[in-house]
This record gives C-alpha cells, structure tokens and sequence, in this order.
C-alpha cells in the first residue's frame, strides 16, 4: 500500500505527459483545468446541499447519518477530480456511483467497529500481545 502511494504521482504524471503527446500538450493542461473546474463546483453543490441539510435537522427534521456520509463521500470525489491526473479522475468518478460509495462505506465502517480483528485473540499467547517499544532516559542520573 505504501509503495502505491509513492508510485500514484509518478504514475499520474507519466500518464499525462502520454496523454499530452497523444492529443497535444495544450489539450492536457485544458483537460487539468476543466477537471480542477468540475472539481471545485462539485464541492461547492455538495457543501451547499450539506449546509441545507444542517439547517432541516437543526430545524426539527430527521436526517440519517447516511446523506451526510454521502455528502462528505461526494466532496472526496471532488477533491480526487481536482487533483490533475486520470488514475485520481477515474477514482473520483467511480465513487460518484452510489451504491459502489455505499458498498465501500460499509467494508470501512465493518473495518473499523470496534472489536474487529484479523486475528483471532487466542492466536498469540498474552505476553506477545501487548508491545510496548521506545527510548528513555534517566533524569535522576
């Protein structure tokens, strides 16, 4: 996972400069600049609608956590159509499918309940299980 991140940028690049030398170098920085407009106004319409939502249920109606998990899914969208490559476009566009952003939703917020392990808890005996690791000095010395 680590290498992907330091290679995403690498990658985004070399794909664009393959995309500028397919249809032009000109086309490439207008295609960066429509994708970081698209970007900027997907996060505006979202912050807004979010905004709107705020206001209704402070007002009394009931809003369910989804629309606002839906709406901060749609700002990452936005901020990943923002960020000049195809690979972090095709990503944003991807997850602008509801039901495939619910999907992930879900896998993470399975991941992250409390509780869950990979492991069993019985795998390991219970002096392995609790690592404490670092440097200390003696002040009283």
């Amino acid at each position: 996972m680590r290498l992907l991140l330091l290679l995403l940028p690498w990658l985004e690049l070399w794909i664009l400069i393959e995309l500028g030398s397919d249809i032009g170098g000109l086309n490439a920085l207008l295609y960066v600049f429509l994708t970081l407009i698209f970007g900027l106004w997907l996060i505006r319409r979202q912050g807004e609608g979010m905004l709107l939502r705020v206001r209704e249920q402070m007002s009394g109606y009931s809003l369910g956590p989804q629309l606002f998990v839906d709406d901060l899914a749609m700002v990452v969208c936005g901020v990943l159509i923002m960020i000049p490559g195809l690979i972090s476009d095709t990503l944003g566009l991807l997850f602008m499918i509801a039901p495939l952003r619910r999907q992930l939703f879900g896998r993470v917020k399975r991941a992250a309940q409390p509780g869950f392990s990979s492991h069993s808890s019985n795998d390991r005996p219970e002096r392995e299980k609790i690592t404490i690791d670092g440097d200390f000095d003696r002040l009283d010395d």
